[in-house]
């Protein structure tokens, strides 16, 4: 745990700090009138969903249901900041690359549709009637297969669809959105070893759970009304035990901000009853112990005529247990602790509490799924669930936390790459056309793409994609030779000043405005983190008379592309949102039946989840158990001067959005371009507090890929682990470092080393 000669933060998630938080953007933003209003129906059965994570609207709701990184998003959302035509009329897109992510969004709400001037390197207003006509001029140009739809995972179930539809009616596949850059491996592996692409347990197992397993998951900064489950579950006797090479506060303890009693007595309730600073990449390794000190117990057990194990739920529903239990057992503890960085005993504790445990949900986050070897992350974790039959039983299941609001639900709705992956059958029915069947291609297959020349056009809806991918530096320089980019964003971002040929930015509604459209106001719809749908409805005047909606600006951009057909009615649906969601129904009817009807179900509506009744859609038909071929997640051999970078968001953030430089939760306040190094590790490299150092890409593939300006700070890491933040050091992963199966960048252990001197400025 931290000690004082590293930087750290004493208190605990939630409490005064968290209030303070909030209060400080409030006054920086000073947010459009009803703000308050808003924030006291936010993520209410009735109101608006957040935009921030895809934690949900619970049926038994807070008196306030938002944290502060969800009210930091709907203050950013509803500022009375300005991004009007006359900022552009005063700033060339050179110089504005020479501001930072923070000042860039810090200008406000964009206001005006905006086509690039190549001349002026300006952009200047434009009608939306011209910037339709403009970019389905080129479209229409294009071979489909050379252009990419992307989306973030803001954008609504309505939305997503539509979108979806669009682009394989254009002719292509190419469907890549930002799960391709956190939890596509979480849908390649449980759709492999469980059949169900999405995790199985729902908010009311955290009720009936004797233990939770954490791995890899920052609940404090990332999801933190996940604080107030947790602290409950503790109170009632639930143990938590968490894995991170980050001793992260929302996992040590909580002041809950709206129990006047906890905050008026400063009382916190300590989190996790155990905490193993693993090594990044050590996740393997450490499950693996947890697994070899269950079946120890097991035999020990055995040999009294009794049993840890679930026989039953392992014969009936597993394949290739003893394949894995003969792993297992051949590995010894030494070659344990020394890929995961923990000691045998640490990891018999821990186990010992899943030994004791009659039902058990594992948690995991981007610390399993951004690994090279993240597959088998989630797929040990898997394992070690189904010795005990945690899957399928209340109280139990595997828990993936989604970063971003709609993320999981676009997939659901069609978002995807692979064609296999969406009833493609149902859509050529529906809309009399042969869609298109070649896979698609995913966001790093996006990005080689726009290396190599075969990607001509960029249709971002949402997001701030040149600056969340790996190889940012080479994809930059690359991505101003294609023919045709489009950008639909509330606020300006670093991608927007990275134009093609032809570029054009569209500022759309956001969430918690009102979507007024021909049948009147309309819902958006979303998928949380746990399966369930929920209706959202926003209230607040739009910034700009201008501003279209996202599924208007879809529809028309369609409009501009495709030859007329009378099964497209674009111009209704987006009139009447009700009527896409009649199209999801009848394109999904298992999991939307009755979906107009279910809007507003308090708690959302479940849409199902085969493994949650314990029906396996797997190759053997049961749930697998998997063997991994590494103890090690990082796809690469330590070497002296070679460490382990983790990239980190702060708790001043939400994914590429920097609300400011204030960590507090960490105990680093000001900055963000740090290098965090554990004291041991600092002195064996001769580095000093304070002292300015570069990083350098350590990879085998012979580029140069550097950051510098870096301060060195004393931090709590394991031996050989940096830390510092994400998007500034993703210049430092390759392209190429990422998952096996998956493709998601392997950011949570990059090869670096660290320059200084001469080395560091040169």
């Amino acid at each position: 745990m931290a000690d004082r000669d590293t930087v750290h933060y004493d208190g605990p998630a939630g409490g005064w700090g968290s209030l303070r938080g909030i209060t400080r953007i409030f006054g920086k933003e000073l947010p459009a009138p009803g703000v308050l209003d808003t924030l006291a129906h936010q993520n209410k059965p009735g109101g608006f969903m957040c935009t921030s994570c895809a934690w949900t609207k619970p049926a038994h709701h807070n008196p306030l249901e938002f944290c502060e990184n969800g009210a930091k998003a709907t203050l950013w959302e509803l500022t009375t900041r300005r991004c009007t035509p006359d900022f552009f009329a005063g700033h060339t897109l050179c110089e504005l690359k020479g501001w930072s992510d923070h000042d860039l969004e810090q200008q406000g709400r964009l206001t005006h549709p905006l086509r690039y001037d190549r001349e002026t390197d300006r952009y200047l207003p434009c009608s939306w009637e011209e910037a339709f006509a403009a970019i389905g001029d080129n479209l229409k140009r294009l071979d489909p297969q050379s252009a990419v739809f992307y989306t973030s995972g803001r954008a609504s179930l309505e939305t997503a669809y539509l979108y979806q539809l669009f682009a394989r009616l254009y002719g292509t596949n190419n469907l890549p959105d930002s799960s391709n850059m956190c939890h596509e491996t979480t849908s390649i592996s449980l759709k492999k070893v469980i059949g169900a692409s999405v995790g199985t347990s729902v908010f009311e197992d955290f009720s009936a759970c004797d233990a939770i397993f954490f791995f890899g998951q920052n609940t404090g900064s990332n999801s933190p009304r996940f604080l107030h489950p947790l602290q409950e579950a503790v109170k009632r006797g639930c143990r938590i035990v968490a894995f991170n090479p980050v001793v992260e506060k929302g996992l040590v303890a909580m002041i809950n901000p709206q129990s006047p009693t906890e905050m008026l007595t400063g009382h916190e309730t300590p989190i996790s009853s155990h905490y193993l600073q693993v090594k990044a990449g050590g996740d393997i390794a450490a499950i693996m112990g947890l697994c070899k000190h269950v079946l120890d117990r097991e035999d020990e057990a055995r040999a009294r005529g009794e049993s840890v194990l679930d026989h039953d739920f392992i014969a009936r529903h597993t394949h290739d247990f003893e394949a894995f239990t003969d792993k297992i057992r051949a590995t010894s503890w030494e070659e344990i602790e020394d890929n995961s960085g923990l000691t045998r005993d640490a990891l018999r504790e821990a186990g010992e509490v899943y030994v004791e445990a009659e039902r058990v949900i594992g948690i995991y986050g981007m610390g399993l799924t951004q690994q090279v070897h993240g597959f088998d992350n989630v797929a040990m974790l898997v394992n070690l669930l189904l010795m005990k039959g945690n899957i399928g039983r209340d109280g139990t299941g595997i828990s993936p936390v989604r970063g971003h609001s709609n993320v999981q639900g676009q997939r659901t709705v069609g978002i995807s790459e692979k064609p296999e992956l969406v009833p493609m059958d149902k859509l050529a029915r529906l809309f009399g056309f042969s869609p298109p069947m070649e896979k698609g291609l995913n966001t790093v297959e996006t990005c080689e793409g726009v290396l190599a020349g075969t990607v001509k056009a960029f249709i971002g809806l949402g997001g701030n994609f040149l600056r969340a991918i790996p190889e940012q530096e080479a994809v930059a320089e690359a991505w101003q030779r294609l023919e045709l980019t489009v950008q639909i964003a509330t606020k300006l971002n670093r991608s927007h000043l990275v134009p093609g040929r032809a570029a054009y930015l569209l500022p759309c509604l956001g969430r918690s405005e009102e979507d007024r459209q021909a049948g009147g106001p309309q819902t958006v719809t979303m998928e949380d983190t746990f399966s369930c749908i929920h209706g959202s409805v926003g209230r607040r005047k739009p910034a700009s008379e201008h501003l279209l909606s996202e599924p208007a600006i879809v529809a028309g951009i369609a409009k501009a592309v495709l030859a007329p057909n009378p099964k497209l009615r674009w111009d209704d649906w987006v009139g009447d949102y009700g009527k896409v969601r009649d199209l999801i129904e009848a394109t999904y009817p298992q999991e939307f039946r009755g979906f107009n009807e279910r809007l507003f179900t308090p708690g959302g509506f479940y849409r199902g989840n085969s493994a949650r009744e314990r029906i396996w859609k797997t190759a053997s038909g049961k749930a697998e158990f998997t063997v991994p071929k590494e103890l090690s997640a990082t796809g690469f051999e330590d070497r002296p001067g070679r460490y382990r970078l983790i990239t980190l968001r702060s708790n001043d953030q939400f994914n590429t959005t920097i609300y400011g430089y204030s960590d507090r939760l960490r105990g680093i306040e000001g900055t963000r371009d740090v290098l965090l190094i554990n004291p041991d590790d600092m002195a064996r490299a001769g580095l000093a507090e304070g002292q300015v150092v570069a990083l350098a890409s350590d990879a085998d593939d012979g580029r140069e890929r550097r950051v510098g300006g870096l301060k060195v700070l004393p931090f709590d890491l394991p031996d050989g682990c940096l830390g510092g933040y994400y998007p500034e050091l993703n210049p430092l992963i390759p392209l190429s470092h990422h998952d096996v199966q998956s493709k998601t960048p392997a950011a949570k252990a990059v090869p670096v080393r660290i320059l200084t001197g001469a080395a560091a400025s040169g």
